[in-house]
């Protein structure tokens, strides 16, 4: 992908960069360390299991929130986003929650949920569904008439006209959605992480903070940021599918 093509070239610059600060500014290595004792401490997580399994239990609970965000934010985008009556009516409602930080949420989702797997994945429900939602109702309130006029004019009406007229035309605009939702969705997995769970990146995050190894805090962070740009190319491939599947040019 294009936007990816100068990533070698970036890292080797962050890398000498980041070699650069340590050297010339005295940096303790235990406070700050090394790129090469990371990549030291990524051949030790690797080897003891532990970062993948650590990766693997975040990854399913982002793909159960981010899923169920996704379905539900675009299910109600398709229909709040149609009848404008209803949306206008719980808009304010919506604009007042959305604002807030999915953590703050936390002691009630826990009253409610529980602790353990629960609360990260509803965390990540929260963080991920707004954008979906207003990204879903944007697109919907503003789709060209042309393709309902054609819709209307073949017969075709409710739901067909909304799941297979509609929703294709405005696939294009709920797909930066996607994009925006994933991101948030991924920060805050790793705050929900951080609170309840005891496997996953967050807790690696300070399960090493409380044993004073930065080398491998600093292999967790890096890891959230690798896994991340994964992710965004997984959906940016799964975009340009549905693109190819519904005839849409992009």
């Amino acid at each position: 992908m294009k936007k990816y093509t100068y990533v070698p070239g970036s890292f080797v610059a962050a890398w000498l960069i980041w070699e650069l600060i340590v050297r010339l500014g005295g940096f303790n290595e235990a406070l700050l360390p090394t790129p090469y004792k990371v990549l030291l401490g990524f051949g030790e997580l690797i080897g003891d299991g532990v970062l993948f399994k650590d990766v693997a239990d975040s990854l399913v609970r982002f793909f159960i929130g981010y899923i169920i965000s996704v379905v539900a934010g675009v299910f109600l985008g398709l229909i709040l986003g149609w009848y404008k009556g209803i949306w206008n009516y719980i808009n304010p409602i919506v604009q007042v929650i959305r604002p807030i930080s999915p953590v703050a949420w936390l002691p009630f989702i826990v009253l409610f949920f529980g602790i353990g797997q629960a609360p990260a994945i509803v965390i990540i429900f929260i963080a991920a569904f707004f954008p979906v939602l207003l990204s879903t109702v944007s697109a919907i309130q503003n789709i060209d008439p042309v393709y309902i006029k054609v819709a209307r004019n073949f017969g075709i009406k409710q739901p067909e006209l909304l799941f297979k007229i509609v929703l294709p035309a405005v696939f294009p605009g709920i797909a930066s959605g996607l994009h925006i939702a994933l991101g948030t969705a991924w920060i805050f997995l790793v705050t929900g992480e951080m609170v309840g769970s005891q496997t996953g990146l967050g807790f690696l995050i300070i399960d090493m903070r409380n044993n004073l190894r930065n080398d491998l805090l600093m292999v967790a962070i890096l890891t959230i940021g690798f896994v991340g740009l994964l992710l965004d190319w997984g959906v940016s491939l799964i975009e340009k599918w549905i693109y190819r599947r519904w005839g849409i040019e992009k």
